[in-house]
């Protein structure tokens, strides 16, 4: 056999199955002797609440101009137009068609079980508990549930409920997505999800982001149409409407009570906060509570209240919440300066109570006597036994799911929906291929967030290994605390002048499996670049997991970049382009063209970054990520590769979009032999229209082991392109 094609063999087992017998185990980690920068696999997440810091603080300013109640009027305005910017456009109002399943009666009061549709096929399940006696114009509260899987069902929230009836409130509560009979990812064998209910939220959540939509839109939705509900039925009063409900439901309450005008008073309990302590704190919580790019449109907790001031509002808090007490403090010091603008000051209350994240008989009773006096429904406020239900008799359908009974959609089906209509749109931009790749640069830095800036820090040299055909160099990047770039160069004694970029997660830094394919580069004479990006190998992947950590992948981390429009693979794209230059500056490593060479999710940061700055001379994709339509159109897509997914990206641009503008340089695509058939195709059509637009089909190879061919011409043309 050939001796070149001896070698080329040996990559394709060392890349392929790791078999890396025969080499010594190197220690490639950099940070190992920077003790100082011993919280480095942070910075990803720092860098993000930096960032959102900065918006915050801005916001803070314009807030401290604000002096008369027409500078507040202004500014409400301007909340409504950047929430609506931020969470809408909301669904067109199409018939409730609402079911009454069942009525309970009960000594004092009675239950109606029923369902309507908040869209279609999208049906709400809920039960509206009205106290025994007069039967029109009744003060009513929208009780939002929690994070349980039980939703209203819970012997907690049903005591709340209960205590309202008793007190002359008729009570709808409703089942959020993912809770109660509600459940989107239940699983018949095991008789419950396959998530908790925060993930619930978040999985389905992420898809809605990429999409440009949230699933804070849709559950606001829910809330908004449950008033729709309530003004059919003859009992409600719609001048006496409110709502409540605690943690998520706080969430809820508060969100829906800032869209929804017809919600006269709003009792949020255990979520109001500021959202820098919530990103000092426990960090973005699951998708619904952080709006599209909400920081960044100068957006806080407190805008939720005062965009409805002077309307009755009641914070209810405790002091060892999960969510900053101080920062609701804050929150209510600020709002409380809008109230008094309005010459209303007494509408807006804070009840606090010395407790953890529960419901306390204080803030209970605080919340009774503030719906009593702010519904006009005078009574003694105290808090009364209760018996609960047993969950099964408050079940709507006879499976007690949605999913097993009534077949209802939920925000898959819904995302599945959007993901299809911007399919259509992105379909019809590539009909004009070149048009919309001229104009792709500009969207992708606008949506990405990724921002140009100059060369800044110091290129600290932190050792070199000697072995027999290469140098092994150690090098650090300083910018600022929280901007530090550590790689590797592998060196050749005898190059062929050829530098690669490598990008893959390298976490393992004494494992030379990890390192094989540049360590097989290096000594075929190239020249490799292996740096650590915010968020992987020796950069993370951080303290924060959340409560929205799927397989190892923290959504809540990405959920930062979410609220301030700065995307994982935009701030990747602004490190490589900082160290492609110091390379290039101060090692003479840019004096050769770069070949830009990425696994996996890191496909996504190589092709995000030619896009926007580095002109690399060829690409090769290894066993890259699914494009963007694939992971929104799969009800059970890998969350691993979420991080390198950018929000709002669909419909206009997807990563075929990015390899397709980067003809007619040579690409190539490797996949393993087992790809699944989307994920290995999802360059084909859009690449290769534009290659062939160019004449140079021969520059673009996609290549797969599933034709025959064998493992080692595949990788004697991989080896050849480059």
């Amino acid at each position: 056999m050939h001796k070149k094609n001896t070698s080329q063999l040996f990559i394709v087992l060392l890349f392929l199955f790791s078999s890396i017998a025969g080499y010594s185990q190197t220690n490639y980690s950099v940070l190992d002797f920077w003790t100082y920068y011993s919280d480095a696999e942070n910075v990803l997440y720092k860098q993000q609440s930096e960032l959102s810091f900065q918006s915050l603080d801005q916001r803070k300013q314009d807030i401290a101009e604000l002096r008369t109640i027409n500078d507040w009027i202004v500014r409400q305005e301007l909340v409504k137009e950047k929430l609506n910017e931020s969470v809408g456009p909301f669904p067109e109002k199409t018939p409730l068609n609402p079911v009454i399943v069942k009525k309970i009666k009960k000594e004092g009061y009675s239950v109606e079980k029923l369902y309507f549709e908040s869209m279609p096929g999208v049906k709400v399940t809920a039960a509206f508990f009205l106290p025994e006696g007069k039967r029109k114009n009744l003060p009513t509260i929208i009780y939002c549930s929690g994070h349980t899987d039980l939703a209203f069902r819970s012997d907690v929230y049903q005591h709340v409920i209960l205590n309202l009836v008793k007190k002359g409130f008729a009570v709808l509560a409703f089942d959020p997505y993912g809770q109660g009979e509600r459940i989107q990812y239940f699983d018949e064998g095991m008789g419950k999800s396959r998530f908790g209910s925060t993930q619930e939220h978040s999985y389905p959540g992420a898809q809605l982001f990429i999409n440009g939509s949230s699933s804070s839109k849709y559950m606001i939705w829910d809330g908004i149409r449950t008033v729709d509900y309530l003004l059919t039925r003859k009992e409600v009063d719609k001048d006496r409407i409110g709502i409540t409900g605690r943690s998520g439901g706080g969430t809820q309450s508060s969100h829906i009570a800032a869209f929804d005008e017809r919600i006269k008073a709003a009792a949020p309990e255990c979520y109001l906060t500021t959202l820098e302590y919530q990103l000092k704190s426990g960090g973005p919580q699951d998708a619904e509570q952080n709006f599209p790019r909400g920081i960044r449109l100068g957006l806080d907790h407190a805008d939720l209240l005062e965009v409805r001031a002077p309307k009755p509002t009641l914070m209810i808090t405790t002091t060892r919440d999960i969510f900053s007490i101080q920062g609701a403090r804050d929150t209510y010091d600020e709002a409380r300066k809008a109230f008094k603008a309005f010459g209303q000051e007494e509408n807006l209350v804070k009840i606090e109570d010395n407790a953890g994240h529960k419901s306390t008989l204080k803030n209970r009773e605080a919340m009774y006597a503030f719906f009593q006096k702010h519904l006009d429904n005078p009574g003694n406020s105290k808090d009364e036994e209760t018996t609960p239900f047993p969950v099964q008799e408050l079940h709507v359908t006879e499976t007690g799911q949605l999913a097993t009974s009534l077949q209802s959609k939920f925000l898959f089906d819904i995302n599945r929906n959007v993901a299809q209509s911007n399919k259509d749109i992105l379909e019809e931009k590539r009909s004009n291929l070149d048009q919309h790749l001229q104009g792709l640069k500009k969207k992708v830095k606008e949506i990405s967030g990724f921002e140009a800036n100059d060369k800044t820090g110091k290129l600290i040299f932190s050792g070199q290994t000697d072995f027999e055909t290469y140098f092994l160099n150690k090098y650090l990047i300083v910018q600022s605390e929280h901007k530090i770039i550590p790689f590797v160069t592998f060196e050749p004694k005898q190059a062929s002048g050829q530098t690669v970029l490598y990008l893959d997660n390298l976490n393992e830094k004494k494992s030379d499996s990890l390192y094989a394919l540049p360590l097989e580069l290096v000594k075929n004479g190239a020249t490799v670049i292996a740096p650590d990006l915010p968020g992987f190998g020796e950069l993370g992947p951080g303290y924060l997991k959340g409560d929205a950590y799927f397989s190892n992948t923290s959504y809540n981390q990405w959920f930062a970049g979410i609220l301030n429009g700065k995307s994982t693979v935009a701030l990747h794209a602004e490190v490589i382009i900082t160290l492609l230059q110091f390379c290039k500056d101060e090692l003479k490593l840019g004096d050769t063209k770069i070949i830009g060479m990425a696994k996996g999710g890191f496909a996504s940061s190589l092709l995000h970054t030619s896009i926007l700055g580095v002109d690399f001379d060829k690409i090769a994709l290894i066993n890259p990520m699914p494009s963007f339509q694939n992971i929104v159109s799969d009800k059970g897509y890998d969350p691993k590769f979420i991080p390198f997914t950018v929000a709002g990206a669909l419909p206009n641009y997807d990563l075929p979009d990015l390899s397709a503008a980067f003809a007619p340089k040579k690409m190539m695509i490797v996949q393993e032999k087992d790809a699944d058939e989307d994920q290995s195709s999802w360059h084909a059509d859009v690449v290769k229209k534009q290659y062939a637009s160019k004449g140079k089909q021969a520059n673009l190879s996609i290549v797969t082991d599933d034709s025959g061919r064998g493992l080692q011409k595949l990788f004697d043309v991989f080896m050849s392109h480059l």
